[in-house]
């Protein structure tokens, strides 16, 4: 790993999924204005490695992966340790130790702060992903905007163009709404004369063809394997709609500014949830939180039915060739966030 001479390297730690990564964003564009002149290595699952340089916010990718969300070793780092590192993967020693064992000549993280700071980074349980990471950085003096989150458009062409792109997976079975009711979501949107497409990550071949039959969609609309980024990105990015559970794909469409309906379940929007506007929206039904890695589905997110959804999908496509809003500020369908 070398970065060119005149430049100090800066090392930020964020081995997660792709939902982490681009929640991340405007934080990693922050330390990417805020120090110009360093060669900014981002140490994240290999697999993320295209979405990462895709945001522009970091200079090369340092492999670094544990099962679940663990934290890696990152014994992949070689040359001199660090001139700074920023821990931007949670809040407990088990990063910060990670990135302290590199010697880095300063360490930001919420573990154990900085002692001369006038007030240390607080974690709030209950605030929004994209907004916790730049008040942290604010708390050293780097300025972030929570709204800095957009990606570029792809240059690859997209493989089925103004199509709805319906995505019933999700890294954990309690965020997997049933297959039964996308399926039924996906016949209602093709009777209604739009083109939908299923999506699924590498390892979600036998979901995205249980769906598939039940929806009657042709092998030809039915996109497994798990699309490399370019072009999963591309798809996104030119849909006329995302539908899909709190999942990494949510989080592209946001960053392409592709309406979307996101179904929540074991965790609030308000914590990981789209902007409210009128092209973003997510359903949930209030309850006591549930375990986000969990091996069943969620009850609240089994709270939403399938009428529910298609009517939301329905309405921001007729919303999208109007070119109107089809939902005002106090019909996004998300409480008020919890004290």
């Amino acid at each position: 790993m070398t970065a060119p001479p005149h430049r100090s390297r800066l090392l930020v730690l964020r081995a997660l999924g792709l939902g982490d990564l681009l929640a991340a964003v405007p934080a990693l564009r922050g330390i990417r204005r805020a120090f110009p002149g360093h060669h900014v290595v981002l140490a994240i699952p290999p697999a993320l490695a295209e979405a990462a340089l895709a945001t522009g916010a970091v200079d090369e990718i340092l492999p670094a992966e544990a099962p679940e969300r663990a934290v890696p070793a990152l014994d992949r780092w070689t040359g001199p340790p660090p001139d700074l590192a920023i821990d931007l993967h949670g809040n407990g020693p088990e990063s910060r130790d990670a990135l302290a064992a590199l010697a880095p000549r300063r360490l930001l993280a919420h573990a154990q702060p900085d002692p001369a700071l006038p007030r240390p980074p607080v974690w709030r349980p209950h605030q929004h992903e994209r907004e916790r990471w730049c008040d942290f950085l604010a708390v050293y003096g780097i300025a972030a905007d929570p709204a800095d989150l957009r990606l570029p458009p792809p240059d690859a062409p997209s493989p089925a163009p103004g199509a709805v792109v319906v995505h019933p997976g999700a890294q954990s079975v309690s965020r997997r709404w049933p297959a039964e009711r996308f399926a039924g979501l996906a016949r209602s949107l093709r009777t209604a004369g739009h083109h939908v497409v299923l999506t699924g990550g590498p390892a979600e071949d036998a979901l995205v063809l249980d769906v598939a039959a039940r929806a009657d969609l042709p092998e030809r609309d039915v996109l497994r394997g798990g699309l490399p980024f370019g072009k999963l990105s591309a798809l996104v990015a030119h849909a006329a709609l995302v539908v899909s559970g709190d999942t990494g794909l949510a989080h592209l469409a946001v960053a392409h500014a592709t309406p979307s309906v996101t179904l929540f379940g074991p965790v609030s929007p308000h914590l990981w949830g789209p902007p409210r506007t009128g092209h973003h929206l997510a359903l949930w039904k209030p309850g006591p939180p549930g375990d986000p890695h969990g091996d069943v589905p969620d009850p609240q997110l089994l709270r939403i039915d399938t009428d529910e959804a298609t009517a939301a999908a329905l309405s921001l496509l007729r919303s999208a060739r109007s070119g109107a809003s089809p939902w005002r500020g106090d019909e996004v369908r998300v409480p008020a966030a919890p004290p």
